[in-house]
């Protein structure tokens, strides 16, 4: 959220604003806009990964304006380095000002030297030779490569001479190779038979400063970034070669004054993860995979890291998918479900709380109840959020003109439609929901014999309240629609998600009673208070708990991967003979990738799965664009431009993992394109020449649930390792309860903790600390390779700062 932004001036204080999130310069993510607010709460959540090296995570606010180009009111940018120290934690940040002065990202790769040169009259002058080789990562303008070139200055007490480049047209990575002489004058003291150094005096006070410049042609032109390089770094050796970061200008976020542009509040978590060959995790996967069989599941390791960790939340990712990854993960919820359930007392309050067993549930359901959600409930989502029609039934929030009976009938038209359509769609519920699910009932059953609703609430209070009612109400983080619903459709989904949250609440429906607070929807529930609504909930709970194994969903219709908005080349030849680029709709499944003119028109082209040979990157070189990447398949390659780093990244993970198993793959490819008869990349002239390159390998299998099962265990180890002092206290409880078998004097020193079997559990922390003790050698060894092997200097690792 924001707080305290500037107001407008004049009657109309309020802003209309959104953020975006940054690498560097480019733009990742945006947030909804919240309208009329000058402390607008977004509450959105973005995970991704991130594909490539960057300086800056950035998050801007924005003025959304209709006409004119949206209002940067002001920037919160964090160093990567200093990441870790924001981690895990929810910060106010103040909100620094934005000009194009410090909005800058990329390197420059420099050689110095120092010549000495015998004038006409014999005296002995000095040479200085820039040799200014090229930039690497400048920024894109407008979404656009941009069209650099560099002014070179020898910058001094009294001169300021200065030398400029060629421009390199539409490349964020240009090759100058120019190289510019400067004369540095000598004291008159200097002679031509003394050593040739450089004085004190001339080094101190000389530098060589970079200025990067976007050809503005027939507008200003846009500062990408300067480096300033002291003379003096020639001192002890006439050459000097570097790469060296993009700095802002010195007066760059320094203006004389400023006002005060307001806070952002984030909540960042940051983690990087030096993943190891397979053969190092073996041990602590075994142990891991072990956990649903230990008795009591207490003194398991998986229930040992949720004990141990910081936030249960950090630990049940992992945990969850490495043990669905290997069919595991249905023993282990049963089992720590009944563990929950001993200190149920109240029928009514069954899995209710933010427990191990509830979270894992929810992680399950999001991971592999993706496809189910889509083919349920995204054709009603998308006519509602298309039509636009009031619902509104809050007489306080009715609009002038609105009709409060007609809106009732337009809910109540949603509700019924979404209620009927979730009520039959047991036979697209996955198998693994379907048999936790079963589960749940048998315990809940046995846990409250007396209660015979309690089997029924047991499964509703997940699938209704934790799965269905939370993605009606925002459709975009389940990938239901492409973009955030405006203020008013968030309001309609809000009250059909509480009326299908109440319907789905076997508590409720049972003894005919709703929970709501509100006098108008404890009004407008009453319409479905009727026998056949109680028994359409009870006949589908029914179907999704029963013990008959069911096809699972994937194998009849084809799973929908990713859909979404990117540029292709097109594959024929425009009528001036030049190939263009046009925006189009992407849609992936497991059968078939399909491009359309708009979402949910017919497809334009169609590339069958099994037919897709290779999924590589392209070489920005090829039609000078960044973010591309192509689809090698039977016909002619699909060249195909993302909107930024991170989504390009996602659309090739996904393309590779699902043509895998593809027998014709490709194992080598071309990383440029097939221009005016040769390949960029090799020069090879026929078109149908053996690739240059090596294609990547090595992506997981699994289409459906992708799974990396070494980077989930390296991220448990990294666990394990940060909360070793917990495992500690732990351990130390075990021995404490073990000796100690009369009343806790000191409860606090293990109260926190859930200890049955002292005895188990202190076996298993032994087995943990070893193992986790085995996998620290490795992991130092290669962070210490790591940081030794890029030289400073390096493309890898370039110089900071104005000075060496």
């Amino acid at each position: 959220e924001a707080k305290n932004l500037l107001p407008y001036l004049g009657p109309h204080k309020m802003r209309d604003c959104f953020c975006t999130i940054n690498l560097d310069q480019e733009e990742v993510y945006r947030t909804q806009v919240v309208e009329k607010s000058l402390s607008p709460f977004f509450s959105e959540e973005f995970y991704f990964e991130i594909p490539r090296t960057f300086q800056y995570l950035s998050f801007y606010v924005y003025d959304k304006n209709v006409l004119q180009r949206d209002l940067r009111i002001g920037k919160v940018a964090i160093k990567k380095e200093d990441l870790c120290h924001h981690s895990g934690k929810e910060t106010w940040f103040s909100l620094q000002p934005v000009d194009s002065n410090s909005e800058v990202q990329g390197k420059v790769h420099l050689e110095l030297k120092l010549n000495e040169l015998i004038t006409e009259n014999g005296t002995v002058c000095q040479q200085l030779v820039v040799h200014i080789k090229a930039c690497h990562g400048l920024p894109l303008i407008n979404g656009q490569s941009c069209d650099p070139y560099a002014t070179v200055s020898l910058v001094g007490p009294s001169r300021n001479d200065q030398k400029k480049t060629k421009v390199k047209k539409k490349t964020s990575n240009p090759q100058f190779n120019e190289i510019f002489y400067f004369e540095v004058t000598r004291s008159s003291s200097y002679t031509r038979k003394s050593q040739f150094q450089v004085e004190e005096e001339d080094i101190e006070k000389l530098e060589i400063r970079i200025d990067l410049w976007n050809n503005g042609n027939l507008v200003q032109d846009v500062f990408l970034g300067e480096i300033k390089v002291p003379v003096n770094v020639l001192r002890t050796d006439s050459s000097h070669q570097a790469w060296y970061l993009l700095q802002p200008r010195d007066n760059g976020n320094k203006s004389s004054k400023t006002d005060d542009l307001g806070s952002l509040r984030l909540n960042i978590c940051y983690t990087e993860d030096y993943v190891l060959p397979s053969e190092y995790y073996g041990p602590l996967k075994t142990l891991l995979l072990k956990s649903p069989d230990v008795q009591p599941i207490s003194a398991s390791a998986a229930y040992i890291l949720s004990e141990i960790c910081r936030d249960k939340n950090d630990a049940v990712l992992p945990l969850v998918r490495l043990l669905l990854h290997h069919d595991k993960l249905v023993p282990f919820a049963t089992a720590v479900a009944e563990l929950d359930l001993k200190d149920t007392q109240d029928a009514n309050t069954i899995f209710r709380g933010n427990s191990l067993a509830t979270r894992c549930l929810d992680e399950m359901m999001k991971i592999v109840g993706g496809h189910y959600l889509k083919v349920t409930l995204k054709p009603i989502l998308d006519e509602i959020c298309d039509s636009s029609k009031s619902c509104e039934i809050d007489p306080i929030k009715l609009k002038e003109g609105d009709n409060v009976e007609n809106n009732k009938e337009n809910l109540r038209y949603y509700v019924d439609k979404l209620f009927s359509t979730i009520v039959k769609s047991s036979m697209s519920c996955p198998t693994v929901m379907c048999d936790i699910f079963y589960s749940l009932r048998q315990m809940a059953t046995q846990r409250f014999p007396n209660d015979p609703h309690v089997q029924y609430s047991a499964v509703s209070s997940f699938v209704f309240l934790r799965f269905f009612a939370v993605a009606v109400v925002s459709p975009h983080t389940f990938h239901l629609r492409p973009h955030h619903p405006d203020a008013q459709t968030i309001r309609t989904l809000t009250l059909i998600s509480k009326t299908i949250q109440t319907l789905g609440s076997w508590g409720s429906l049972s003894k005919s009673k709703s929970s709501f607070k509100e006098t108008f929807m404890c009004e407008f529930f009453k319409m479905f208070q009727e026998e056949g609504y109680i028994m359409a909930v009870k006949k589908f709970l029914d179907e999704i708990s029963s013990t008959e194994t069911k096809e699972s969903s994937g194998t009849s219709e084809p799973v929908h991967l990713k859909e979404g908005e990117m540029y292709k080349r097109a594959q024929g030849r425009t009528r001036i003979g030049k190939k263009n680029f046009k925006k189009r709709w992407f849609c992936l499944t497991s059968r078939e990738l399909t491009y359309h003119k708009q979402p949910g028109k017919d497809a334009i082209y169609t590339i069958p799965v099994k037919n897709i040979l290779a999924v590589e990157k392209l070489e920005e070189s090829s039609f000078n664009k960044k973010n591309m990447f192509q689809v090698i398949h039977t016909e002619k390659p699909l060249y195909v431009q993302a909107n930024n780093c991170v989504e390009a990244n996602e659309w090739i993970d996904v393309l590779c993992r699902v043509s895998r198993c593809n027998q014709n793959r490709l194992s080598f490819y071309h990383p440029s394109v097939y221009l005016n008869g040769n390949w960029l990349c090799c020069q090879e002239t026929s078109e149908n020449t053996l690739g240059c390159k090596p294609c990547t390998a090595g992506v997981p299998a699994d289409i459906q649930i992708d799974i990396d099962e070494d980077r989930e265990t390296e991220r448990i180890y990294s666990l394990f390792t940060l909360s070793l002092l917990k495992l500690q206290k732990m351990e130390e409880a075990c021995g404490t309860i073990a000796v100690y078998q009369g009343p806790q004097k000191e409860p606090d020193d293990y109260s926190n903790f859930v200890i049955e079997d002292s005895v188990t559990t202190f076996k298993t922390i032994q087995q943990i600390k070893s193992i986790i003790e085995k996998l620290d050698e490795p992991h130092e060894k290669y962070r210490k390779k790591r940081s030794s092997s890029a030289k400073y200097g390096s493309k890898e690792n370039p110089i900071v700062g104005k000075a060496s």
